[in-house]
Parts: C-alpha cells; structure tokens; sequence
C-alpha cells in the first residue's frame, strides 16, 4: 500500500459542524412542507445542486424558496436566517490539527458549498477566529459553487487530481457522505467515511495518519 502523502478534506460535517435537524425544522417553519425532501444530508432538491454548482444566483433560490413555501411575502434576511440554521461551527482545536496536518501532508479542502453559506462562513471564520478564509490551512481550497461542479460528480474530484498531479492511491479523502466516498473510490482514492458520531481527530488517529 502506498504512503499517504495528499489529504483531501470534505468540509461541513468534517471540519465545519452541521444541524441538518435544525434546518428542516427551519424550512417547516417557513412554510414547506416536505422539508426532507428538498434538502437532507442524503438528497436535495435539483434547485439545491443548482445553487452548489452556481447556477443558480442567491436572489434565485431564495424565490424558490418562496415558491415552496408558499409565501412570496417572506423575505430575503427570514430565508438566508433559514437556510443558515444549517451552519454550527468548527469545533475547538480543529484549526491547530489542520495547521498541524498541512506541515506533514498536502492538504486540500474540497466542499460543496454555495453562495449563501460561503458568506456566512467566511463572516464567521472572521468574528470568532480572525480570518480572511480557510486558505491558511491548505494548499489549495476548491468550492463547488465556485467550480461549477458538485460531489459526487467524479469531475471534481478529478480536477483536484489533476491540478495538483496528485497520485490517487497516495491521496486520502474524508467526507462524511456515503455516495462522496463511494465516488471518490472508484477513481482510486483512499477515500475514508466519518460517520456519525465520529470525530475527525479519532478517525485520523485510527488511520494512523496522525496521532491525538
């Protein structure tokens, strides 16, 4: 087996802590109905891909928003506070691991993300640990609405690959979806799942990629 040399690293849920139940009680709140149905941790709503991969703009997803529930009346700021619920943090020490991390290996973050949550990320990497963005921790970080293209789409995952002639098998990949991992797989990357109830650190330690 070859060494490790490259990271990749998913970002909500694996660096960034998410509330998937605090969004659908969020959307049910606004208005829609079948909350699950337009956006959980295992399927979205095609308008959701849409706004990952940026074509779909803020002021447009926000009227579907509108649409779904019913309610042209809500407003901008009700519908990002909504769709924000989504957004925890990252927790205490994850920072110093990945600065850690990134002297020993390349590092990467690879994230589906879109133009909403990029914002309100970037506003709190700046309040709560003065950052301009995640840059300081890898070498390169890619986000899918900046990208045009989304997880588990084997293009993105390829594109890292080949912008940074990475080697598959000496490159490992953590993200805490099941179809991501799978996908990233069958291009040959040691791709690890970081299920629930599992932290980053613990998994990394039990990889033997670093030691808590």
């Amino acid at each position: 087996m070859q060494k490790i040399k490259n990271i990749i690293f998913d970002y909500g849920n694996v660096i960034f802590m998410l509330d998937f139940p605090a969004l659908r009680q969020a959307f049910v709140d606004l208005g829609i109905r079948d909350a699950n149905a337009f956006f959980s941790h295992a399927t979205q709503n095609p308008w959701v891909d849409a706004l990952d991969k940026g074509q779909l703009t803020a002021a447009e997803f926000r009227n579907t928003i509108r649409e779904a529930a019913g309610k042209p009346e809500l407003t901008d700021s009700e519908i990002t506070k909504a769709w924000s619920t989504l957004l925890v943090g990252v927790p205490e020490g994850y920072h110093d691991l990945l600065r850690n991390l990134k002297q020993h290996y390349r590092t990467f973050l690879l994230s589906n993300n879109n133009e909403i949550h990029y914002q309100w990320i970037m506003d709190y990497l700046q309040r709560e640990h003065g950052l301009v963005d995640n840059s300081v921790f890898f070498e390169q970080d890619y986000y899918s609405h900046l990208m045009g293209m989304r997880k588990p789409d084997p293009a993105i995952f390829q594109f890292v690959l080949d912008r940074h002639d990475l080697q598959p098998g000496e490159t490992l990949f953590i993200d805490d979806s099941p179809q991501h991992v799978a996908a990233a797989q069958r291009l040959g990357i040691r791709a690890e799942l970081l299920g629930e109830g599992d932290t980053l650190p613990e998994l990394l330690d039990r990889i033997g990629v670093w030691k808590k």
